[in-house]
């Protein structure tokens, strides 16, 4: 199955994350199958790639809690049904 969860990367308490697609049998920090935002939690910077993450989604890949609680607070999952409504 695949995941949409969150890869850490950065300095030794300063860890930023990059929102990835991924096996879910792979490692936290392997090879991602596609990147496709960035989250800081410093700083509170999300960027999405909103267009690829509706694929995904719609392919039935499975948010982590956190990713699914950023990808909630930037309305992606309205998204997601509109373009389910509208094919």
């Amino acid at each position: 199955m695949i995941k949409l969860r969150l890869k850490r990367f950065g300095k030794k308490r300063e860890a930023s994350y990059r929102i990835i697609a991924i096996n879910n049998l792979a490692r936290r920090d392997g090879r991602p199958l596609e990147e496709l935002g960035f989250y800081n939690p410093r700083t509170n910077e999300v960027k999405l790639d909103v267009p690829g993450i509706v694929k995904r989604l719609q392919q039935g890949a499975q948010p982590s809690d956190t990713v699914r609680r950023i990808l909630t607070k930037n309305n992606v999952f309205e998204q997601v049904r509109a373009e389910a409504v509208s094919s």
